[in-house]
């Protein structure tokens, strides 16, 4: 039993069979550039400021995204060792590059999938807060410090460490730390003024999705019967294939953009929250109403 999810066995037969001949998440990438319109986010960020709140740009995506996996439970899945898992909870890793220095920083962020806007900006602030000074120094950054400080065993270490990740018995202690677990990967490069990319997956730990966000971009696009060009934030996103069907991912981001239309949903916690399966720590609000059902019965 993996102490980072749940084995999903109720799958339709051809995503059980994916993962035994696609045995590495880069031989199932899907890649794919999702435009959010720069007016509804700016005008929402616009507002929120008269409001007496400063969120980014990012953490309004970011909300709508975890928001997103409330609706759609597969896109939190992750495959390990030809076998599809349930995640315990919703993580985010994000590079931070600290300034004056050209190597980034990746640690991790956890969110609770009934936060509120607000909640989720707080906890990117603080991350990128507590990561992009020059001295600062995370877990993971300690982990990976722990790994290098012998040279000739870290071929040997890594092996070893893939050996029980492979099995389910890494500890949760390094599960915690590692950025290479976690629900998905989001990098901002239009924080260094770069245009988004289609990112690597990482065969190593249990992202399924990489997401860069890049420069603004003009589309053109169908406009009242006509075409005009409007602004866009780019989000080149790599998607394991093997944990939902590319219908369930068109979904998946035509629900991204009706929150992205109507940011002020995201403001109130969400009414439901669905899961392959009740996990500790997913949602406490979800566990009591659920608790709550029960007794009315």
């Amino acid at each position: 039993m993996r102490r980072d999810g749940k084995h999903v066995t109720n799958v339709d037969p051809m995503y059980t069979l994916a993962p035994y001949f696609m045995r590495e998440r880069n031989d199932a990438m899907n890649m794919i550039t999702v435009d959010i319109p720069y007016d509804d986010v700016h005008r929402y960020v616009l507002d929120l400021r008269k409001r007496g709140y400063r969120v980014s740009h990012m953490a309004v995506i970011i909300a709508a995204y975890v928001r997103m996996i409330c609706d759609y439970p597969a896109l939190n899945r992750f495959v390990v060792n030809s076998k599809i898992y349930a995640r315990n909870d919703f993580s985010i890793g994000m590079v931070v590059l600290r300034p004056g220095e050209s190597d980034p920083s990746m640690s991790k962020m956890k969110f609770d999938l009934e936060s509120t806007i607000f909640e989720i900006n707080d906890i990117i602030n603080d991350y990128v807060d507590a990561n992009n000074k020059v001295d600062s120094n995370n877990a993971s950054d300690d982990l990976f410090r722990k790994l290098l400080s012998c040279p000739p065993l870290v071929r040997t270490g890594m092996a070893f460490l893939r050996g029980l990740d492979h099995i389910g018995l890494l500890p949760k202690a390094i599960i915690d730390l590692s950025p290479f677990h976690n629900s998905i990967v989001f990098t901002n490069l239009a924080s260094i003024r770069t245009n988004d990319i289609y990112h690597h997956a990482y065969n190593f730990g249990t992202v399924s999705i990489v997401i860069s966000m890049g420069n603004l971009q003009d589309r053109a696009v169908r406009d009242k019967g006509g075409v005009a060009m409007k602004r866009m934030i780019p989000l080149g996103i790599v998607m394991d294939e093997r944990i939902a069907s590319g219908h369930a991912y068109a979904l998946c981001f035509e629900r991204i953009q009706h929150l992205i239309k109507y940011p002020e949903e995201l403001e109130k916690r969400p009414e439901t929250i669905k899961t392959d399966f009740e996990f500790e720590g997913l949602s406490r609000r979800f566990r009591k109403d659920k608790n709550n059902k029960k007794e009315e019965k």
